[in-house]
């Protein structure tokens, strides 16, 4: 396996709690990325930054949440007080409510859009101007193989999901230009 020296680059991965967002920050670490662990869950992240400084890389937590705004800004800006930059931007937080569409609840159609998807959306918009100022820098938003083919009693899910490709898409012909690449990865 080739291993990159990403030394002294500066990454945020959203949902890094546990599962995919844990495993990207640990092979970040590796690389020798520091990383801003985020997500709602303080012990858990605790646990991935302790597992981090254990392979001898850097990381700090802060806990946000991605769907609003404010909340997305002010991870921004703890990450830039910390390292002074960032490089890479891993929006990977991400939640289901799955139901039938007769009994999913409008609550639960918009929880998992407003994470799924504007947590995405306020991540690229916190990003963007840093990343021009530091001509160049790398997106990454972690879609699924649902937002492509659909699954009965995930609509909300599938929704989001096919939004983060679309927004994907847009986001890499927008910024492309300005040596900010935006890719999308579809586990599944």
């Amino acid at each position: 396996m080739q291993y990159y020296d990403l030394t002294d680059k500066v990454a945020v991965v959203t949902g890094a709690s546990r599962g995919i967002g844990k495993a990207i920050s640990l092979r970040l670490a590796q690389y020798g990325v520091k990383i801003m662990l985020v997500a709602r869950n303080t012990d858990a992240l605790d646990t991935v930054k302790q597992s981090i400084h254990n392979l001898g890389g850097d990381a700090e937590i802060h806990a946000g949440d991605v769907s609003n705004t404010d909340s997305f800004t002010n991870i921004i800006t703890h990450t830039v007080k910390t390292w002074k930059k960032i490089d890479i931007l891993v929006n990977n937080a991400g939640i289901t409510n799955d139901n039938i569409i007769m009994r999913m609840k409008e609550e639960d159609w918009d929880n998992v859009i407003n994470i799924n998807l504007k947590g995405c959306f306020n991540g690229i918009k916190a990003v963007t101007r840093l990343m021009i100022r530091n001509q160049g820098g790398r997106i990454i938003n972690i879609t699924s193989v649902i937002g492509q083919i659909g699954n009965a009693g995930q609509s909300n899910y599938a929704a989001a999901k096919a939004g983060i490709i679309g927004l994907t898409k847009s986001m890499a012909k927008e910024l492309g230009s300005r040596n900010i690449t935006v890719n999308a990865i579809a586990p599944g």
